[in-house]
């Protein structure tokens, strides 16, 4: 950044990519305790990130369909205008929780989800490109990224603090009883949160940025494969990604993995969650100009850190060590993996997707902890999945980038129907039996690798070259 003033909005904006991650981790705190008090099958339970993820989708294509019609309308009102639009709407859906638990009812629950994820679409939609404009266009990846880490601090902690302000002070007991009023003070405070931000940026001197590109009025973007590939990759990704941890809670409690109930299991949804951060700052190093032997010493020390970051945010909150340490292997597995990639894109999907795969499989052919750290380990192959896809999917687009970048972002409505899927499976066949819904997911992003390489090479793009990790 330029000078102090410049580093201090950017500090305020990327905030916001802290708030993305703590709510959509956090919303897996709620499946338990809706499932509890309502009643709920496994299937109706993941209705939860189904309400909160098809919000982006429906956001996304209002927004497209606007633009298409009459203009990108953050040309009119600038991007600055737009985030505090995004976070007052954020904070109206996580207000209609306290109505919604007073009068005990799980639609209108899902309706304040639903509002949460609508006011993040939007908030997607402007604060990435915001980022970049803060600066030197040659370093708005680092900025990016440096949001992206933030972002995945939030989904690590997330759980754990809605988790505390949901039953911390309640004995063991009394958990047991706890009624769907436990919700209100979080979201309460999570509301305060979105309007305290929208304040502080409306009397910010962020800068009223437009994006000038003009949109295209015809869908060329579909013409290009790598595109079509990339949509169903993006929503396979999201959705796996969300399912795994998603459904974990149900299969905890089954005698032959754990046997705990959802108070006692947080600390595992947070090493999911922390899992994708351990990967997404590993990624991180590759945008820094380090030396090659440098690079890969920081390859080692950087996702360790996280790791250890892991270890302390649930120390601090007293969460059984054991559980988390005997974590490790994975972690290491992790890192050699991540070597074997060399930074490149295609690699990063093919063997990070085979990796996916292979963990669910020994997951659901082993029990105990073996079976529950395989499925955990999905976050670490996860992890940097995002940035691949969307550089190879829009890569060779042209004048049509704009338009199938809008395409990608509809299908994070995978992870509001992926985990839905796997819980009707889990109500048919059993919870275990039903991760092999992943086995798919990660097949096919194994498989998304392998074809957009030849897909991009038929076009003469050579795209085995290191892209900047950061979502």
């Amino acid at each position: 950044m330029d000078n102090s003033s410049s580093r201090r909005s950017l500090y305020t904006l990327i905030s916001v990519f802290f708030f993305w991650g703590f709510v959509a981790a956090s919303n897996t705190v709620l499946i338990g305790i809706f499932k509890k008090n309502f009643d709920l099958s496994q299937f109706q339970a993941q209705l939860v990130d189904w309400a909160f993820y098809t919000a982006y989708f429906v956001g996304s294509i209002i927004y497209f369909i606007i633009s298409f019609s009459s203009g990108d309308p953050l040309n009119r009102i600038g991007y600055k205008k737009g985030l505090i639009f995004g976070l007052i709407l954020s904070a109206v859906g996580a207000l209609l929780f306290i109505p919604a638990a007073s009068v005990q009812s799980f639609p209108l629950m899902l309706t304040a989800l639903f509002v949460v994820g609508l006011g993040f679409t939007l908030q997607q939609i402007v604060a990435n490109p915001y980022v970049i404009a803060l600066g030197y266009p040659a370093t708005g990846a680092h900025r990016v990224n440096l949001a992206g880490g933030i972002n995945s601090f939030g989904t690590m902690i997330g759980p754990l603090l809605i988790s505390y302000l949901i039953f911390g002070s309640i004995s063991g007991n009394a958990v047991v009883d706890l009624g769907i009023d436990a919700v209100k003070l979080p979201y309460t405070i999570l509301a305060g949160a979105f309007l305290v931000f929208a304040a502080i940026l409306f009397f910010s001197k962020l800068p009223p940025v437009t994006n000038a590109e003009p949109v295209e009025k015809d869908l060329g973007a579909f013409r290009y494969p790598q595109l079509a590939l990339g949509m169903i990759a993006i929503f396979t990704y999201v959705g796996v990604e969300v399912a795994i941890q998603s459904n974990i809670v149900a299969l905890i409690k089954l005698p032959e993995i754990k046997g705990l109930d959802n108070t006692q299991s947080v600390h595992f949804i947070s090493l999911y969650w922390g899992s994708l951060m351990i990967g997404r700052w590993a990624g991180a190093v590759s945008v820094f100009n380090f030396s090659k032997a440098a690079k890969n010493i920081m390859t080692i020390v950087v996702p360790l850190a996280a790791y250890a970051t892991i270890l302390l945010v649930n120390y601090i909150k007293g969460s059984p060590m054991n559980d988390l340490l005997y974590y490790f292997p994975f972690v290491l597995m992790f890192i050699g993996v991540f070597f074997l990639t060399k930074g490149k894109p295609t690699w990063m999907m093919l063997l990070f997707g085979s990796m996916g795969a292979v963990m669910m499989i020994v997951g659901l052919l082993t029990t105990g902890s073996t079976a529950l750290y395989s499925f955990l380990s999905g976050g670490l192959f996860c992890s940097v999945m995002w940035p691949c896809i969307f550089s190879l999917s829009i890569a060779g687009l042209g004048k049509y980038t704009n338009q199938g970048s809008s395409l990608l972002i509809m299908m994070i409505l995978g992870g509001g129907l992926i985990p839905p899927l796997q819980g009707l499976l889990a109500d048919n066949i059993g919870i275990h039996l039903s991760y092999i819904v992943p086995v798919f997911c990660f097949a096919y992003l194994a498989f998304y690798g392998w074809k957009v390489k030849n897909v991009l090479k038929s076009q003469g793009i050579d795209y085995d070259s290191s892209v900047s990790f950061g979502h």
